[in-house]
């Protein structure tokens, strides 16, 4: 008979999980291995929430297990490393974002591309190597292998950086793939949340010509004023959309909704790239006349490996990138996920889980 999560290994832990599908987030007492010869421990002290968060609590993409404790955007202080890591030692501040585990022999995983690894190992809610099951950062503690640990910058700040383990690398890897990332490149965002606020900032940071398209006209100021985009574009205008038309070398696409892709396709130069990073749930349509005429792209991108993760970071405190946040308890995060279904949010909660994760007495 398998032992329950608070048993099954040696270490105790405390956290946040939900236990169905109603995605309601409640105190959880689990257990995390033992430190191993390559592990870090750490204590978390903050904890971004990614919509994917939202996704997994109510496995609204079909494959939670539950209990299932969130969290990729995590940041800490290391309090104990087994007796074969190099990289770190107690006291070192760390993050570890969307990955804890891959083959670590394949092709991807060859080539620093841990996220298309087949076998890629998720933070929380996939089974790790030894088959128990994996938890995330809203939890007082973390255990992982050392390779999927990151430095953290001195210079960066621990809580509003822990977005950029997800929100980040989301954004700052496609920028490098696909060449957005010189001066004078023109490049679109589309949606200005949590994805998208990060990619004007990571774009203009390499010194491109940032254009926002948003549904919402209300945040014009906020895109030209406060993330100091170039240009802002209400996309349901089509007298400003027509102003755009084959202006871009590229466009990241942030927005999680279902919609329409041909206009954005009209504001691409030929041989411009449309890049989805956000998820829609239903399968977006395309006519195929968009993308021949001009010889167009339509690609995806999906976080980043770890070595380019690690480059983010250093790249986004050399460069003074931070995201914008919400700082949180943790019990305040059932809000937190409401308010985040409804957009209300500029642009990122973290969870203050090192002040505000009180474990039981009784443990």
């Amino acid at each position: 008979m398998a032992k329950s999560a608070e048993y099954e290994h040696p270490i105790k832990a405390y956290g946040y999980a939900s236990r169905d599908t109603f995605g309601v987030l409640s105190p959880f007492t689990f257990s995390r291995r033992a430190t191993g010869d390559k592990d870090v421990r750490f204590k978390v002290l903050y904890c971004g929430i990614c919509h994917s968060d939202l996704h997994f609590a109510k496995n609204e993409w079909g494959f939670t297990t539950y209990p299932v404790v969130p969290g990729h955007e995590i940041v800490g202080v290391v309090t104990e490393v087994g007796s074969k890591v190099e990289k770190f030692k107690v006291g070192d501040n760390v993050g570890v974002g969307c990955l804890v585990g891959s083959c670590r022999s394949c092709q991807s995983c060859a080539n620093d591309l841990e996220n298309y690894c087949p076998k890629q190992i998720l933070t929380y809610s996939v089974p790790y190597y030894d088959g128990t099951l994996t938890y995330g950062g809203y939890s007082d503690h973390m255990v992982a292998d050392e390779h999927f640990v990151l430095t953290w910058p001195k210079n960066l700040p621990l809580d509003s950086g822990a977005p950029l383990l997800c929100a980040g690398i989301t954004t700052y890897s496609p920028l490098r793939y696909f060449g957005l990332d010189k001066p004078g490149v023109k490049v679109g965002v589309v949606g200005l949340g949590g994805l998208g606020h990060v990619a004007v900032k990571f774009a203009k940071a390499f010194g491109a010509e940032v254009t926002v398209f948003s549904t919402t006209p209300a945040k014009k100021q906020e895109a030209l004023e406060g993330l100091k985009a170039d240009h802002f574009i209400v996309s349901k205008d089509p007298e400003q959309m027509q102003s755009a038309a084959s202006s871009l070398d590229g466009i990241i696409d942030t927005v999680s909704a279902t919609h329409p892709l041909g206009p954005l396709l009209s504001m691409l130069k030929p041989h411009g790239k449309l890049v989805l990073v956000g998820a829609p749930e239903k399968p977006l349509e395309l006519a195929a006349f968009s993308i021949i005429m001009g010889r167009k792209i339509v690609a995806g991108s999906a976080i980043g490996g770890i070595k380019e993760t690690q480059e983010m970071l250093d790249f986004a405190a050399e460069h003074g990138v931070t995201a914008d946040i919400e700082l949180i308890p943790i019990d305040y995060v059932n809000t937190a996920m409401d308010r985040l279904l409804k957009s209300d949010v500029r642009y990122r909660f973290v969870i203050d889980v090192a002040k505000s994760l009180k474990a039981p007495l009784h443990r």
